[in-house]
């Protein structure tokens, strides 16, 4: 009487930044993070916020510094330029924990982007859904992928932010954003969207899960 193989403890749990296991003939393409100083330079707007400071600093300092008053005008510059700094830390450190808490896998058969800080949520938009995607590639060689999703499906911008794409409010667009090596990933979705062109029956709308607190940790995304 032959004996069922042994599986292992973990033969069941689902891959890093994906909600569940991969069902029969669906394998992972590609699967990255974003930088961090993209978001916090393009998303947060981090070099923005730091001149409006210094703005602010030299718009006190310079008066009292042409009169002859130094010691005056480095007094009124310092706390400006000190709440500018801890704001430019803050969006800094909010990018990084933004890139490492951000998830992008791209299938044969969907793109998943697991985001969120405090209360990670996983979004699965099927290939099929994808009307056409676009690239926008930086000096750094990073890229943003938006997605146009097609007519009558829609996710939240709130829900999206700081991945969608700006300023697509009515209509928003998922967006991979601040890729590394951004071209490369751009046409390992080309390619995937020109091979899987049909909505599957039991995917015919985007998906979003959120955690449940009571559930274990390897299951934080499941719905």
């Amino acid at each position: 009487m032959s004996r069922a193989p042994h599986l292992p403890a973990n033969a069941f749990d689902a891959p890093p930044g994906l909600p569940a296991p991969l069902p029969p003939g669906e394998h992972i393409l590609w699967q990255g993070r974003p930088c961090g100083f993209g978001i916090a330079f393009r998303a947060l707007h981090l070099r923005p916020v730091g001149l409006w400071f210094v703005g602010l600093a030299l718009w006190a300092a310079i008066p009292p510094a042409l009169a002859g008053r130094g010691i005056e005008a480095v007094t009124l510059a310092l706390p400006t330029l000190a709440i500018g700094t801890g704001a430019v830390l803050l969006l800094g450190l909010l990018g990084w924990l933004s890139a490492r808490t951000t998830t992008y896998t791209i299938t044969n058969r969907r793109v998943v982007m697991r985001v969120g800080i405090a209360l990670p949520m996983t979004l699965n938009l099927p290939l099929g859904l994808v009307e056409a995607a676009d690239c926008r590639v930086y000096p750094d060689g990073s890229a943003d992928l938006p997605l146009r999703l097609a007519s009558g499906n829609r996710v939240a911008y709130l829900h999206l932010w700081p991945h969608a794409r700006p300023w697509r409010v009515t209509r928003p667009e998922p967006m991979l954003r601040s890729i590394p090596r951004g071209g490369e990933v751009a046409q390992i979705l080309a390619r995937a969207l020109l091979a899987q062109r049909e909505v599957p029956e039991e995917a015919a709308a985007p998906v979003i899960l959120r955690p449940r607190a009571a559930r274990p940790a390897r299951l934080a995304t499941a719905s």
